[in-house]
């Protein structure tokens, strides 16, 4: 019996010792985590991973996008950005020297797509902000290749052909030697052309 514990306790005391780090490791045992593999490219890769998604947003039951006789363009711009901001593209619509553009940036590289658009020339405020916001849906819908059915559009397009074209200083003084002449009238005169309030008082004047 004796000589059956000696030889326990000879294989016990035989037992390697551990050294700080793997005690360490038995205390707070780490556990690898697996990283999903990043995922790059260029603005147009990102437009087409996006692309993909919104199609998919689009087609889908729960979304009315494009469901209906057309999309205003906040509808548009809710389902469209979710998927441009998730690979890092932001859309951009200035105004510029009376063009509507419509850009998407990607923010990582700085690289940007655009689509514009020459506004007529309005003088109506109203008439133009229907314009703009009409020409930036345009834009955006062509830059994305979206397809809807446009009929909001009435309203900037019956802007667009009811707008009379304005007419130059030097133009307006021939014209107001024709109306003294008796060639010409006042009503022809303002039911052709589109006059700034400047010219109105000039006319004014004039006549």
């Amino acid at each position: 019996m004796a000589t059956i514990n000696n030889q326990y306790k000879s294989r016990t005391m035989k037992k390697k010792e551990l050294t700080f780090e793997e005690a360490l490791d038995l205390v707070n045992p780490i556990t690898p985590v697996e990283q999903e593999p990043e995922v790059v490219g260029n603005i147009y890769q990102k437009l087409w991973r996006a692309k993909q998604e919104i199609g998919k947003v689009v087609k889908g039951n729960d979304n009315p996008f494009f469901k209906s006789r057309y999309a205003d363009l906040n509808t548009i711009l809710e389902a469209v950005e979710p998927s441009l901001f998730k690979h890092g593209l932001i859309v951009l619509q200035p105004c510029l020297d009376n063009i509507v553009e419509t850009r998407i940036v990607d923010c990582e590289s700085g690289d940007m797509v655009q689509s514009s658009l020459v506004l007529p020339e309005i003088t109506d405020p109203q008439k133009r902000i229907a314009a703009v916001t009409y020409f930036r849906r345009a834009t955006l819908q062509s830059l994305l290749s979206l397809q809807a059915i446009d009929d909001d559009g009435n309203t900037a397009t019956e802007a667009i052909k009811t707008q009379k074209p304005s007419i130059t200083d030097e133009r307006l003084k021939g014209a107001i030697t024709s109306i003294l002449s008796g060639n010409y009238s006042v009503d022809q005169l303002k039911g052709q052309f589109q006059l700034t309030q400047a010219q109105l008082n000039y006319l004014n004047s004039e006549i």
